[in-house]
């Protein structure tokens, strides 16, 4: 059974490049520019895509294979535009492990950037603070990150892991672009866990004594998957509420929603100001 299981993964590798290809293809036929820079537009911050001229706005269940989102807050949809003179592809919504996908599904999406020729993804999530002295509505740039998501990485994944995951010089012009425009930007660890629950306050103790500032359920295996294509990877956590045992509020989805709606506009003005930087 184990020869067997493991002469099958070069046929699924085959199948899954066959189904990038095709999603490749596709995307193709709607603009010949190359998007240079990506941005994932994590939960309830896809109003981003406001800010910048869209180009085509394309629904991922028109996308061949495409894994589309079942989580409200996730649209599900692959946006071409510009801004500040770059070319550009929003990734409004993803999908999680938790719905059911695989992580070859999850990151499905890195994989059609990194074929289309994306070089830069900027990957942002709501994310809940462990750290005591962040707050609801607060900015964070991740730096490092720990994967709890119990996903199996591909072998060049796991060779990326030699890398530093989060590109040190994004991080400078991040922090320098923030600072320039006055936006208080936090910095951490970001722990990414399975889900679908929120945690308890015992694994919330948990991860801050492993040196996690923020928790959510996504953006750990993406990151991972994009290093290991050439992808240069920042990222930024909305701090949408104090984690379990942090705060007196009840964790919710629609908390979360209500959080991004308040901050939009801030986290817009540091992503268009990021994009401009670049």
């Amino acid at each position: 059974m184990r020869l067997q299981l493991l002469s099958s993964l070069p046929k699924a590798s085959m199948m899954h490049a066959e189904k990038v290809a095709a999603a490749r293809a596709f995307l193709a036929q709607k603009t010949s520019c190359v998007p240079e820079v990506a941005i994932v537009l994590g939960s309830g911050l896809g109003d981003f895509a406001d800010h910048i001229s869209i180009h085509h706005t394309i629904d991922g269940n028109d996308i061949p294979h495409y894994p589309v989102p079942s989580v409200a807050g996730h649209h599900g949809k692959v946006i071409l535009g510009s801004s500040a003179g770059k070319s550009l592809v929003l990734i409004k919504g993803r999908v999680h492990r938790y719905e059911g996908y695989l992580p070859d599904e999850v990151t499905f999406y890195v994989h059609l950037l990194a074929a289309l020729g994306t070089k830069t993804l900027i990957l942002t999530n709501a994310a809940g603070g462990v750290n005591f002295n962040f707050e609801p509505g607060d900015l964070c740039l991740i730096t490092d990150q720990l994967n709890f998501t119990n996903a199996r990485l591909s072998a060049n994944a796991t060779t990326a892991r030699k890398r530093e995951i989060y590109d040190a010089e994004l991080i400078r012009l991040i922090k320098k672009v923030a600072l320039q425009k006055g936006i208080a930007l936090h910095q951490g660890v970001y722990a990414g866990v399975l889900g679908p629950s929120y945690e308890t306050r015992a694994e919330i103790r948990m991860l801050a004594r492993l040196g996690a500032d923020a928790v959510g359920m996504s953006t750990v295996i993406e990151a991972c998957a994009a290093v290991s294509l050439g992808l240069r990877v920042a990222a930024i956590s909305l701090i949408t509420n104090k984690a379990a045992g942090l705060g007196a509020e009840r964790l919710s989805h629609d908390e979360v929603q209500r959080i991004a709606n308040q901050s939009k506009e801030r986290f817009s003005t540091l992503m268009s100001a990021i994009i401009d930087a670049l």
